[in-house]
C-alpha cells in the first residue's frame, strides 16, 4: 500500500492554544477545573482532560460559584459571559482569535443596522456563540433554500459572516446566491473561514487525484473534519472519518493501492500515526509525506495562564 500523508493536517494554532491553556491551568490551579463545552471537538483530547479532573459543562449553572471556568476555543455568547460574572466565576478565555474576529464583525455590522446572515451549521458551538452577539439582527442559513427563503427588513442593508470551519466551495456557492438576491450585501467569507480549514482542504484537493480512498482522522462532532470528508467525496474519492485506528475497516481498502490520510484541526498527530501503523501492519505500507503549504501561525495563551 502507498500512503500519502497530507500536510498541513491536524492541530491548528487555535487548538494548540486552547489545549496548552488548559494544560497550564491544571498545572497552576489544579482540579476540578470547569470548561464551557468541549475544549476542542476531539473525543480523545476531551477524555484525556476528563481523566485529569476537568469537568465539561453545557450550562454555567453547573459550575459552583467562585470556581474557575475556561471558555472553549469555539467562543461563547455575551449571555454566557454575563451568567459567569453573576456566579463570580474566575474566567479563562481560550476563544480562538479567529472566532473572536467574527464576533467583532457581527457587533460592527449590528451597530450599523445591518441584517446579518450567518452561514453555518445550526447547533454548532461556534455558531451558538456568534449568534448570541446580535440575536435580533442575525439569521442563520445552511442551504441555498435557506437563502431563497430569506426575508429582511431592508434589502439594501444585508451583511454576511461565516462559521470559520466550513467548506470554502460550499460557502462560495451560498454567497453567490446571497449576492444574486441582495446585490449590495457586504461581507468577507473567505477571510472568515480560518487559514487552517482552507489549507487542509487545499492540501486534500491537491492530493486526492492520486488516491483510491481518503481517511480523515477526526471526531464526529468536528465540523472541519466533516468538511474534509465532504471535499474528498466531491473530488470523486471514497472518504471515511475515523476517531482512531480502531475504527479502520479492512473492506474500505479492497483493491486500493493508494490511501490519502489527513486530519481535522483538532485531531492529535499520534492518532494519525496510529492509523499509519495499523495500515502498515495489515497491508505493508510505503509512506510519502506531501506538504502543500507551511504553517507558522501561533496565538498567545490567555492572560490568566500566561
Amino acid at each position: 500500500m502507498r500512503i500519502l500523508l497530507a500536510s498541513p493536517r491536524g492541530f491548528c494554532a487555535g487548538v494548540n492554544m486552547a489545549i496548552e491553556a488548559l494544560d497550564r491551568a491544571l498545572e497552576l490551579f489544579g482540579a476540578p477545573l470547569y470548561v464551557f463545552h468541549e475544549i476542542v471537538h476531539n473525543r480523545h483530547v476531551v477524555e484525556r482532560f476528563r481523566r485529569q479532573g476537568v469537568v465539561f459543562v453545557n450550562d454555567v449553572d453547573e459550575v459552583p460559584n467562585g470556581s474557575r471556568l475556561m471558555y472553549s476555543a469555539h467562543g461563547i455568547s455575551p449571555a454566557v459571559h454575563r451568567a459567569a460574572q453573576e456566579r463570580q466565576l474566575q474566567v479563562i478565555d481560550a476563544t480562538c482569535p479567529l472566532v473572536r474576529k467574527v464576533h467583532l464583525q457581527a457587533l460592527r455590522f449590528a451597530r450599523k443596522g445591518y441584517t446579518i446572515v450567518l452561514i453555518g451549521h445550526r447547533g454548532h458551538d461556534e455558531v451558538v456563540g456568534t449568534m448570541g452577539e446580535a440575536p435580533e439582527q442575525m439569521i442563520l442559513v445552511e442551504t441555498l433554500e435557506d437563502v431563497d427563503r430569506l426575508e429582511v427588513p431592508d434589502p439594501e442593508k444585508v451583511a454576511y459572516l461565516t462559521q470559520t470551519t466550513l467548506s470554502v466551495d460550499e460557502v462560495q456557492g451560498l454567497v453567490k446566491r446571497l449576492q444574486e438576491r441582495f446585490p449590495n450585501c457586504v461581507g468577507s467569507p473567505k477571510e472568515d473561514i480560518c487559514y487552517a480549514t482552507q489549507n487542509r482542504q487545499e492540501a486534500l484537493k491537491a492530493l486526492a487525484p492520486q488516491a483510491d480512498v481518503v481517511l480523515v482522522v477526526g471526531s464526529r462532532n468536528s465540523s472541519n473534519s466533516n468538511r474534509l470528508v465532504d471535499v474528498a467525496r466531491e473530488q470523486g474519492v471514497p472518504a471515511y472519518l475515523v476517531d482512531d485506528a480502531g475504527e479502520l475497516e479492512s473492506d474500505w481498502f479492497d483493491g486500493c493501492e493508494t490511501v490519502l490520510i489527513t486530519a481535522g484541526a483538532s485531531a492529535p498527530e499520534e492518532l494519525v500515526m496510529e492509523c499509519v501503523a495499523e495500515l502498515d501492519r495489515r497491508f505493508g505500507a510505503a509512506v510519502e509525506r506531501h506538504s502543500i503549504r507551511e504553517e507558522d501561525v501561533t496565538f498567545l495563551l490567555p492572560l490568566e495562564v500566561r
